[in-house]
């Protein structure tokens, strides 16, 4: 089958979540299929599988409704996009989209980092389900990456189309922790500082936890920064602002825990990424969390410092057995198995489409 995989959304110099999301179902399924990789600069080349490629727009330009007309040429038996965005008009071949989450419908500030006028549209195109429901609609087939997200697009009825679910998966960062209990008492975050992320808890924490060693691993801005140190009062926090993959799993195997007190989420591959290394997950009980995490994550009401204190003291005397546990639920999660069931998806609706 000749699949082209939309990877404009690939980072230039580190992965994101839909980045790596991208690069690495687009690895397993050119194992299995004939796949060329759209492109919009070729700078992103160098985080992608060694696989023809053809260069397109810019996801972000203003002609991107155009862009399945543009690439009409392009041969191919199925289009696949990590987003749900792509220009679905005039295509030539039948075009499976993705939705990660529904999250920005009940937080509606984009990311920073997003020009003025995405940020403008993205929050008028978050006042209802319209817009989401006009371009899911008009595509063969929407993908999404958890059971939690699958029940609310259905909850909310965005679409006709057929529905799989290809789950996400933690990155290799080489082998697990070999020791019975952690070598430190530190506590580790990886994730922006976005409010619904509610890091404010993890710091509130870290004060509830004072022979604990908060570390806040993602880049963070001034202002953001000066507020939690005021937070943390006579607490231990780290600010890494930005730390190298190989830090960063070093860092995660010395841990007592992996923490993460968010509000809502697309998934939560950080707590996958420390499950994996044998790190217990001690995380907010919520519905994609209990998904990812299973039993063997230690859970806290969303908000309630006092009880991640308690959560992360329930550790002592069981760690090692919630690190074994952590292990075996990272292993549910593999690349590989997303990329088949994505590639048989993919397979039923070029068939469905011929027909």
């Amino acid at each position: 089958m000749r699949i082209l995989a939309d990877c404009r959304y690939v980072r230039l110099e580190r992965h994101d979540g839909i980045s790596r999301f991208t690069a690495e179902l687009v690895a397993e399924l050119g194992r299995d299929h004939d796949v060329t990789m759209l492109v919009s600069d070729a700078r992103q080349l160098a985080m992608l599988p060694s696989l023809p490629h053809v260069l397109g727009p810019s996801p972000a330009g203003v002609l991107e409704p155009l862009t399945s007309w543009r690439l009409r040429r392009v041969p191919a038996d199925i289009a696949w996009s990590p987003m749900q965005t792509i220009g679905s008009i005039g295509r030539a071949w039948p075009l499976v989209t993705t939705v990660h989450d529904l999250i920005y419908y009940r937080h509606r500030t984009p990311p920073r980092d997003m020009p003025a006028l995405i940020r403008l549209l993205w929050r008028a195109y978050h006042l209802s389900f319209g817009p989401q429901r006009m371009l899911l609609n008009a595509v063969d087939g929407v993908v999404t990456i958890s059971e939690t997200t699958r029940r609310l697009i259905e909850r909310h009825r965005l679409t006709r189309r057929p529905l799989a679910v290809v789950r996400n998966a933690a990155p290799h960062l080489g082998e697990p922790v070999a020791h019975e209990r952690p070598p430190t008492r530190r506590l580790v975050y990886m994730g922006s500082f976005m409010p619904y992320k509610d890091v404010e808890t993890l710091v509130r924490a870290a004060r509830l936890l004072p022979d604990h060693e908060l570390h806040l691993c993602s880049r963070v801005d001034p202002a953001t920064r000066e507020r939690l140190a005021r937070l943390a009062g006579g607490a231990s926090v780290v600010f890494h602002d930005g730390i190298a993959d190989a830090d960063y799993a070093d860092l995660l195997r010395s841990a007592t825990a992996f923490v993460h007190a968010s509000r809502d989420e697309g998934f939560g591959i950080p707590v996958l990424e420390a499950m994996s290394l044998g790190v217990p997950a001690v995380i907010a009980d919520t519905e994609i969390f209990r998904e990812v995490g299973g039993d063997a994550a230690r859970y806290f009401a969303v908000g309630d410092a006092d009880a991640l204190a308690r959560a992360v003291r329930s550790l002592e005397g069981e760690w090692a057995a919630v690190s074994r546990a952590s292990l075996e639920q990272a292993a549910r999660f593999s690349w590989r198995d997303s990329a088949e069931r994505l590639g048989a998806f993919l397979e039923r609706i070029a068939a469905e489409a011929r027909s």
